[in-house]
C-alpha cells in the first residue's frame, strides 16, 4: 500500500501524515506481537526472529533516525531484546535470570522500549519469577518489573492481571533489608492504579506493607510504605479495609516520628473524615496529645497543619473531644501556632480557638449565673444586673485570652502580630470546615 505523500506547504495534512504513518507503524507491530490471545488455548511461542526486519521496515516508512538521540543503536538493542525474550520464555533458570538483568538495563533507557517490551510479553515470566523460592531470582524479577511500571499505566495493570499480588512473599522477616526496600518500590509504584478505573484489591497488598513497616530499619522503605497506604487510603472504599487490619494505629505511632510523619498524617486525614475512620483515631490512647504535641513542631509547618485539620475534624460538633483536648493544653499550643505557624495553620488553629471561646461563654453564659425572671429570696434582681454580670464575665474571658496572647507575643520577640490574632479570633464565629 503506497503512503499518501503530504503537500509540503500544508500543516494539516503534514500532521494527517505523521499519524498515518505512526499508525501503520504500530499497527505492524501489533500483528506481529499480538499478547491478548484467547485464555485456555494453547501458547503459541512469541515469533521474535522477523522483529529486527518488521523494525527496519517500519522505521524506514516513518523516515525514523538510525539511533536514539545518541544512544545505543536501535537495531543493536532490538537484538538484546529479541535474544532476551527467548530466554525469559523458553530458557533454562540461569538464562530467565540473564534476561531479566538484561530487560532490566534496556527499560532504563526510555519509555518507549518498556512498553515494546510490555507488548512482547515479558511481564507474566517476571511475574512467575516472584514467585520462586530462590532469593536472587526473586530480586532480579523485582528491579525489572520495578523498571517497566515506571510511567506505564499499561504495565502497571498487565502485572495486576498477571497475578503479581498474589505472588508476593507473605513472610517479609527472611527477607533482607535491600529485597524489602525493593519490594515496597514495587508496591508503591502498583498502588498508583488505587486512582485509577482499574480494580486494584488492596486486601492483599496491606499486610506485606505492614509486615515491612515492622520489620525494615530503614526509613526510604518507611516512607514508600507509608506512601503506598496514603494511595489506597485515597480511595473511599478501602478505607474499611485499612481500618480493619489495624492500620490507625500503626499510622499514629508513625505520626510521632519527625522522619515520616507527613505521609502517615496524610494518610489519617483521608481515613477521619469516614465515621470507622474517625472513631478508631478517637479510641487510641495517644489522642489527642500525640497530636497536640505535633502542632510544636516549628519545623514541620505541613506537619503541623495535617494534626491541626485532624484535630478540627475530632472536635466539630463534638464536646467530649474538645473536652479532652482543653484537658491536655491544646489553647494555649493553638496561641502559639496562630502566632507563629504557616498561614493554613494559623486559619486551623484560629478555626479551633474559636470553638473553645464560644464552648466556654456557653458554660460561664446566663444559664449558669443569674436568670432573667427568676427572683431570689431576700435578693431582688433587675435586669440591669444581669446585663452588667454578663460584661463582666466577657470581660474576663477577654482579659485571660489576651494574658495569654501577650505572654506568646514576649516569647516570640513581636508585638505587631498580637492586635492582629486578638481581631482574628474574636470575629471569627462559622463553625464550618473550610480549611
Amino acid at each position: 500500500m503506497s503512503v499518501p505523500q503530504a503537500p509540503k506547504r500544508s500543516d494539516s495534512l503534514a500532521n494527517w501524515f505523521f499519524t498515518y504513518t505512526k499508525l501503520k507503524f504500530f499497527s505492524r507491530m501489533r500483528r506481529l506481537l499480538r499478547l491478548k490471545a484467547p485464555k485456555k488455548q494453547e501458547e503459541k511461542p512469541i515469533d521474535t526472529d522477523n522483529i529486527i526486519d518488521t523494525y527496519k521496515e517500519a522505521k524506514a516508512d516513518m523516515g525514523m533516525p538510525g539511533k536514539l538521540e545518541g544512544r545505543d543503536d536501535d537495531d543493536g538493542w532490538v537484538v538484546a531484546l529479541q535474544r532476551s525474550v527467548k530466554m525469559l520464555h523458553f530458557g533454562s533458570w540461569e538464562e530467565k535470570e540473564a534476561a531479566a538483568e538484561e530487560i532490566k538495563r534496556l527499560a532504563e533507557v526510555d519509555l518507549r522500549r518498556r512498553k515494546m517490551m510490555a507488548e512482547l510479553g515479558v511481564i507474566p515470566p517476571l511475574v512467575a519469577m516472584i514467585g520462586s523460592e530462590v532469593a536472587a531470582r526473586q530480586r532480579l524479577a523485582v528491579r525489572a518489573l520495578t523498571e517497566l511500571a515506571n510511567g506505564s499505566f499499561t504495565n502497571k495493570a498487565l502485572m495486576v492481571e498477571a497475578g503479581i499480588l498474589s505472588k508476593l512473599p507473605q513472610n517479609v522477616v527472611v527477607l533482607g533489608e535491600t529485597d524489602m526496600q525493593e519490594f515496597a518500590q514495587l508496591l508503591l509504584s502498583i498502588s498508583a492504579l488505587a486512582n485509577s478505573q482499574f480494580s486494584l484489591t488492596s486486601a492483599k497488598i496491606i499486610p506485606i506493607i505492614l509486615s515491612i513497616l515492622d520489620s525494615s530499619s530503614s526509613i526510604e522503605t518507611k516512607e514508600s510504605c507509608l506512601s503506598t497506604l496514603y494511595n489506597l487510603s485515597s480511595v473511599l472504599e478501602n478505607s474499611g479495609t485499612l481500618i480493619a487490619t489495624g492500620v490507625v494505629d500503626t499510622l499514629l505511632r508513625f505520626s510521632s516520628v519527625k522522619e515520616a510523619s507527613e505521609k502517615a498524617l496524610a494518610t489519617l486525614g483521608n481515613l477521619v473524615v469516614t465515621l470507622s475512620g474517625r472513631k478508631s483515631i478517637e479510641h487510641n490512647p495517644s489522642v489527642p496529645d500525640g497530636l497536640i504535641e505535633i502542632l510544636t513542631w516549628e519545623d514541620k509547618p505541613k506537619c503541623q497543619e495535617l494534626s491541626a485539620y485532624i484535630l478540627m475534624i475530632l472536635a466539630h460538633q463534638s464536646s467530649l473531644q474538645r473536652q479532652k483536648m482543653a484537658q491536655a493544653g491544646i489553647v494555649q499550643v493553638l496561641l502559639e501556632v496562630a502566632l507563629l505557624g504557616s498561614p493554613l495553620a494559623q486559619k486551623r488553629a484560629l478555626k479551633l480557638l474559636q470553638w473553645f471561646k464560644d464552648e466556654r461563654q456557653m458554660r460561664v453564659g446566663p444559664h449558669s449565673g443569674p436568670q432573667v425572671g427568676t427572683v431570689l429570696i431576700g435578693s431582688p434582681v433587675h435586669e440591669r444586673d444581669v446585663d452588667e454580670g454578663k460584661k463582666w464575665m466577657k470581660k474576663i474571658v477577654k482579659q485571660s485570652l489576651y494574658k495569654n496572647m501577650e505572654t506568646i507575643t514576649r516569647r516570640a520577640n513581636g508585638d505587631g502580630d498580637s492586635s492582629k490574632l486578638k481581631a482574628l479570633v474574636i470575629s471569627s464565629s462559622s463553625k464550618s470546615l473550610p480549611y
